[in-house]
């Protein structure tokens, strides 16, 4: 989505992680023994906490601070580079180990299935990133951190989460977050009712097309693809962060929705998470060329 005028004053931020993702279109999932032709691919830095905030610097139309960590490697500077590019205000703490990769295949029907190569590197609050800049934000999204980093997150004036941060690191910390958005259908991103002595304010959780459900608020539909799907990969993300900005915008809680589900169905429609302007559609002839 283009930058809406009414969030351009939204000071936001992302800490999270990042990973390098090879995309590749198929017709269908490979299976034991055979050999498949792509008719597409695409190399992006990508994960939950790069898709939220890349997002946010689109909706906002300005530079939105990402607190990460990467490896000390050639593929951490190119992640740099990119996202710099892409409109995010780099903020890394280097580690010695690899940047994490990994492979997205996406079907003819847009189903993407990850496999992830290495460890997830997390940025935590003994980093010597500006954490105290945080206090400063009208909203603060996390992916990956530490107790204490959470901490420094909750200091900003709202703060989403996903679950994948885990619930036992949600618990130690004794924060609340304004809003858990995760997916009801993902297995690893489940808040059973009693988990969290701070629940959260907003509980969030999307159904793919079948839309989702907020409580306190009840269910919301999804959005109407623009087009045929062709990418799943990045669309809960994208949806997080147009909720995230809704909600630091002070918009009502449907209103949040509506433009977390326009942004997931945006993202829907394209190969990868960042609409690539040069990858021209999808002409389903296997071993093609053409991009999704």
């Amino acid at each position: 989505m283009s930058a809406d005028p009414a969030l351009a004053c939204l000071k936001l931020a992302v800490v999270g992680h990042v990973e390098w993702v090879s995309f590749v279109a198929v017709e269908q999932l490979p299976i034991a023994g055979s050999i498949s032709h792509a008719s597409a691919y695409l190399e992006e830095p990508a994960g939950g906490g790069a898709v939220v905030a890349v997002q946010l610097a689109r909706l906002t139309g300005r530079r939105v601070p990402f607190f990460t960590a990467l490896g000390r490697d050639a593929v951490g500077e190119q992640a740099v580079a990119r996202l710099s590019e892409l409109g995010l205000e780099m903020h890394v703490a280097w580690r010695d180990q690899p940047t994490r990769r990994g492979i997205s295949f996406v079907d003819r029907l847009g189903e993407r299935t990850i496999t992830v190569i290495g460890e997830r590197l997390t940025p935590v609050a003994a980093d010597p990133l500006p954490w105290g800049n945080l206090a400063g934000c009208d909203g603060v999204f996390l992916t990956a951190a530490d107790a204490v980093a959470l901490q420094h997150a909750r200091r900003a004036k709202l703060l989403a989460a996903t679950p994948r941060l885990g619930l036992p690191l949600l618990e130690a910390s004794g924060v609340q977050c304004d809003a858990l958005i995760g997916s009801a259908l993902d297995p690893g991103e489940q808040v059973p009712e009693g988990s969290l002595t701070r629940p959260p304010r907003l509980r969030i959780a999307t159904e793919g097309a079948a839309g989702g459900w907020c409580q306190p608020g009840g269910r919301f539909a999804a959005v109407a693809l623009t087009s045929e799907p062709v990418d799943s990969y990045g669309c809960g993300d994208s949806f997080a962060a147009g909720v995230t900005a809704g909600l630091a915008a002070g918009w009502p809680v449907a209103q949040a929705l509506a433009l977390g589900a326009r942004c997931g169905a945006d993202c829907a429609v394209q190969f990868g998470p960042y609409a690539p302007a040069s990858v021209p559609p999808w002409d389903g002839s296997p071993g093609s060329g053409k991009g999704v």
